[in-house]
């Protein structure tokens, strides 16, 4: 069998979207699972809605997810003298023709058809008209005039349109530009794509596109349409569902992995399982595991299997990629082990990089204020006497380790006959300036002996205070 070769090819007229990301990861699990080669193509012929920051987003979005390409980018505005070749080999072989009709000739034909209850559609009175190239001018492909065109859809199944609905489509406007259909046709035919798996919103296109590969005596390439991205209320994704745009799930904190594991469960799966890692997707996808029915996105289930990446991920996998999310908030840590250290009191409790960020803040930042609840609840008696001895205690340990720092806990506990929590309520919220933090020896050994004391004693000064 030939290497697979598949594409993403977005319009840059906005961000990638959520159904435009799961597109671009359908073809590039394909292509990795095979073997295969995935091209990247930037549809910019909308001259009037794409713009290079459209462009910079999109990659940004697929580096981010790390969707690499084997080729490309291509830009289809570089490519309009390879378009003019194959509109003229069309017109040479007999295959299109030169159209002089006016707007006004074209829309009296489509209001006679309906007027009969027919489709409105161009007549194809300049058909056989072997008319010359000239102002004003468009180019028609020769639609087949009878039978059937049957999309041959490895997801859908087959496809059949009836060629009498089908009119002679313009493949190159009067200004000398191609059309969006011959365009893709010529990209897909002259880059080797041999899989063209969109979305089921380009379904009309297929049997244009096919036209022109017949035309031109290609073979054609095998074609999957796969269902849209519904919103909660089961109408289209869009922005009145909330997020839509790639690169606002990441500013949420969802880490790339999550994002591809949720992504693909959109419409594929394996059995029941939910959770994968890339290394298993690359595995186990396969076009005949993509389902029939439209996707539900729900952000709710995105972010209780972001939590489950998290913490399944590297701790200094994370800890990069939190960084960014604690120069946001004011904390700039230098010390990546210490981050590291952090990232791991945290897993088991946060949904997203966001969360982990304003969990480990108290790590980095000084405690302003305490809570004041923690503090009605925490530092009344007898706070004070257990914030000294817990500062006698710790003060002469030769290791700030986990060992030392539990002898020095039950040594206090067995001293003021108190429980393990009446101990560690009020030096919790010493140290985080919450009454609910990470486990309290993995917090003190991120923190380290000096900052451990130095908020300890603050604390004790505070607690003196209120009496």
């Amino acid at each position: 069998m030939d290497q697979i070769i598949t594409r993403f090819p977005p319009s840059p007229t906005g961000y990638l979207h959520v159904g435009g990301a799961r597109t671009a990861l359908f073809n590039w699990l394909y292509a990795r699972n095979t073997g295969g080669k995935f091209i990247l193509r930037i549809e910019d012929t909308d001259a009037v809605r794409s713009t290079r920051e459209s462009v910079e987003a999109i990659f940004d979005a697929l580096t981010w997810l790390e969707i690499d390409w084997d080729e490309g980018p291509f830009f289809q505005t570089r490519r309009y003298d390879l378009y003019r070749e194959y509109i003229q080999k069309l017109v040479d072989s007999g295959h299109a023709y030169y159209c002089t009709c006016t707007p006004e000739e074209i829309d009296a034909m489509r209001e006679k058809a309906m007027a009969v209850g027919a489709k409105p559609r161009y007549d194809g009175r300049c058909r056989e008209r072997g008319l010359p190239c000239s102002e004003n001018a468009v180019v028609r492909i020769k639609a087949p005039l009878a039978g059937t065109t049957v999309i041959e859809d490895v997801v859908k199944g087959p496809i059949v349109f009836q060629n009498s609905e089908l009119d002679d489509f313009i493949i190159q406007r009067s200004d000398g530009s191609p059309t969006y259909n011959l365009a893709v046709a010529v990209d897909d035919i002259t880059m080797g794509v041999n899989l063209v798996l969109r979305g089921d919103d380009h379904v009309n296109n297929t049997p244009k596109q096919m036209m022109i590969y017949k035309a031109l005596g290609v073979p054609l390439p095998v074609y999957g349409h796969v269902p849209m991205v519904l919103g909660s209320d089961k109408t289209r994704l869009s922005k009145r569902h909330g997020a839509m745009s790639v690169s606002e799930f990441r500013e949420m904190g969802i880490l790339p992995d999550a994002m591809i594991n949720y992504l693909v469960r959109l419409g594929w799966s394996y059995g029941d399982q939910e959770f994968f890692t890339r290394k298993e997707l690359i595995e186990k996808f396969t076009l005949k595991n993509i389902g029939r029915s439209a996707g539900v996105f729900d952000q709710t289930k995105l972010l209780a299997l972001n939590a489950e990446h998290i913490k399944a991920a590297d701790p200094a996998e994370l800890a990069r990629l939190l960084m960014p999310f604690l120069a946001r908030i004011g904390c700039e840590p230098t010390d990546m082990g210490q981050v590291e250290k952090a990232v791991k009191t945290l897993v088991t409790r946060s949904k997203t990089l966001v969360e982990m960020a304003e969990g480990a803040r108290f790590y980095f930042t000084d405690i302003d204020a305490y809570d004041d609840k923690a503090v009605e609840k925490c530092f009344k008696e007898p706070a004070a006497d257990i914030l000294r001895r817990i500062i006698a205690a710790l003060e002469p340990l030769a290791a700030f380790d986990e060992k030392n720092l539990e002898d020095a806990f039950k040594a206090v506990m067995e001293e003021m006959n108190l429980g393990f929590g009446k101990i560690a309520n009020p030096v919790r919220v010493a140290l985080s300036g919450k009454n609910v933090s990470p486990g309290m020896f993995e917090m003190m050994d991120v923190l380290g002996r000096d900052l451990c004391l130095d908020r300890l004693n603050k604390a004790l000064s505070f607690v003196d205070a209120l009496a």
